[in-house]
């Protein structure tokens, strides 16, 4: 048996059609080849935040999802992602 593998999921820049569909692709292929999939909630604010915004992902999370509007992780056009400290 294989390590276990995780992937982190954002959305960022502006809406687009198709943004929930794409999550919820992603969330059911990593998680049918046994992955852990977190999405990373308000872009690279969430990912960059002293404290990462992560939710986890699952069939159940993104089940129904298609039909919403936007993307269920959020998003931003705003700001620099290079203006947080390393």
């Amino acid at each position: 048996m294989g390590e276990k593998r995780r992937i982190g999921v954002l959305t960022s820049g502006g809406d687009c059609a198709g943004l929930n569909a794409v999550i919820r692709a992603v969330t059911h292929r990593a998680s049918s080849l046994g992955w852990e999939v977190l999405g990373i909630q308000e872009a690279t604010h969430g990912l960059l935040s002293r404290t990462p915004r992560a939710i986890p992902l699952s069939f159940d999370r993104v089940d129904g999802i298609l039909t919403r509007g936007g993307t269920i992780l959020g998003t931003t056009n705003k700001g620099n992602p290079f203006a947080f400290p390393m």
